[in-house]
């Protein structure tokens, strides 16, 4: 194995040497389920999940543990402002997180732990650091007293005397006064009268944001694990402060691999709503397939920022996403190309004995290879056309007139969508339903109702039974006027948008 990642810790690639051989345990931060997901979230999630597949893809037992910050302040505030329980708005939320992440391709982490379901961990874990004298109580609060910690700063690579004041990252007005000092950040916050509240030796409360993943990640994967991963906006103060309250803790380092995903912006800008920038995960799907979002995250290297653009007509609505809709024509591309490979006759297939095009012959391992140098999805991508483009012309081949392919290429090719599907994610969806929904969402786009349509195309092959030519030519030249183009295959007649 020499799989190497880029480690914000040490600010270079390393080899990647799990601390137990053969087994690989990896935590990422998940949402804070206060409001659906957006473009952002979603890059991050699957980045990780081509991570988790192509370790698996390597041989390794990978653990994968993402959590669900079901207990948190923009909750609490949230739910007050829409009169909602914040117990039921964070499970409605989360239930749409689900569903969004499922559309993108994502496969289920094997742990989701909820902050809800962990708070005896997470009292635990406090009363352990005030033990240790790097924690205190104050009117009700328990801080983390940063300079109890020597080495914090390490990974975003701060000094101390470089910190902001407030870095506890939820702050309130009269919170300094209650901090031995200014960098000291919260584990605990009392509640506000009428706040939903859990007991604790502190009084009446809820966890501090940081606190929450590590109590969680050491308790599924134990006090020190292979790789903790996040968005870059999480270096600091998020992780930074899981570093100190967990080194502090235990004495051992945390992870061994610290992994930070770039942002998604908007013409150069870090996406946010307070920009006007920001697009919901729902709307981009409304105008590109989920699984086209997914390609359009490979296009830049998962490091580097993703810039998004879109279309808008005249009165300002949005139209389209240029990055997802160059996404989409190439997944449309895939999913032809698989169609054409399953549609070989048999009697085009040979047995004959000749060697493949690298490009088909090497791809899996190609793929693989591009992965292992810190996930280089873009080289990926640049491998992938190559094989499609190789898997197209075994087909024209075999189709040609008197066409023969080895049986070997077919199963070559074969093996290259499989290797998609397990190290990407890609060209896992059955192909004509993937290519019917994009076309007729297409259409309605365009103002075709892809019934209308379909009755015209019976219209047509109900004339072409009865010879009535003039008709079918009728029907297709009006077809044609809309757009449509008709495509008479071995498996039968359809249509797509010219």
């Amino acid at each position: 194995m020499n799989i190497r990642l880029y480690n914000t810790l040490t600010s270079q690639k390393e080899l990647l040497a799990p601390i137990e051989p053969g087994r690989f345990r990896m935590y990422v931060c998940g949402p804070t389920v206060y409001d659906f997901a957006h473009i952002g979230h979603a890059r991050c999630y699957v980045i990780y999940d081509v991570l988790a597949r192509h370790l698996r893809a390597r041989g390794l037992d990978v653990t994968y543990v993402r959590n669900v910050t079901d207990v948190e302040d923009k909750i609490i505030k949230r739910a007050a402002e829409l009169g909602e329980d914040p117990v039921a708005l964070a499970a409605r939320v989360t239930v749409s997180y689900d569903e969004d992440l499922a559309a993108l391709g994502n496969l289920k982490p094997d742990i989701e732990p909820l902050v809800s379901e962990h708070l005896d961990e997470i009292r635990a874990f406090i009363t352990r650091l005030i033990e240790r004298g790097v924690a205190y109580e104050s009117a009700g609060d328990v801080y983390f007293h940063v300079p109890a910690f020597p080495a914090y700063g390490k990974l975003s690579h701060r000094k101390m005397d470089e910190l902001s004041v407030g870095a506890s990252g939820r702050t309130e007005d009269d919170e300094a006064a209650r901090k031995r000092n200014p960098a000291d950040f919260a584990l605990w916050k009392s509640a506000h009268p009428g706040e939903v509240s859990w007991p604790s030796p502190w009084g009446p409360g809820r966890p501090g944001w940081h606190i929450e993943c590590s109590a969680m990640s050491m308790k599924h994967l134990g006090e020190s694990f292979d790789l903790h991963g996040g968005g870059l906006d999480l270096v600091f103060p998020h992780h930074e402060n899981e570093i100190a309250q967990t080194e502090a803790c235990t004495g051992h380092a945390m992870a061994k691999v610290w992994m930070h995903n770039g942002f998604v912006q908007v013409n150069k800008e870090k996406m946010s709503k307070s920009l006007g920038n920001f697009f919901g995960c729902r709307d981009v799907f409304a105008k590109a397939e989920p699984e086209a979002v997914r390609l359009g995250m490979f296009t830049v290297h998962y490091r580097s920022p993703l810039n998004l653009d879109w279309t808008q007509d005249d009165t300002g609505k949005v139209t389209g996403f240029p990055l997802f809709e160059d996404a989409e024509r190439r997944l449309e591309y895939l999913y032809e190309t698989q169609l054409r490979l399953a549609g070989l006759p048999e009697k085009r297939i040979s047995e004959n004995d000749e060697k493949p095009p690298a490009e088909l012959g090497a791809f899996a391992e190609r793929l693989a290879e591009c992965l292992d140098d810190d996930l280089n999805m873009p080289v990926a991508l640049a491998h992938t056309n190559d094989f499609l483009k190789a898997a197209n012309e075994l087909c024209d081949r075999a189709l040609g007139k008197g066409g023969l392919v080895p049986a070997t290429w077919i199963a070559l090719a074969k093996a290259g969508f499989a290797a998609l599907v397990q190290h990407l994610g890609l060209g896992a969806q059955d192909a004509e339903w993937f290519l019917r929904r994009v076309r007729d969402r297409r259409a309605k786009a365009a103002g075709i109702e892809p019934s209308w349509v379909d009755e015209q195309m019976a219209l047509r092959a109900a004339a072409r039974k009865d010879k009535n030519f003039a008709l079918s030519d009728q029907v297709r030249d009006a077809l044609a006027e809309k757009g449509v183009k008709i495509l008479d295959t071995p498996s039968g007649t359809t249509w797509k948008l010219a």
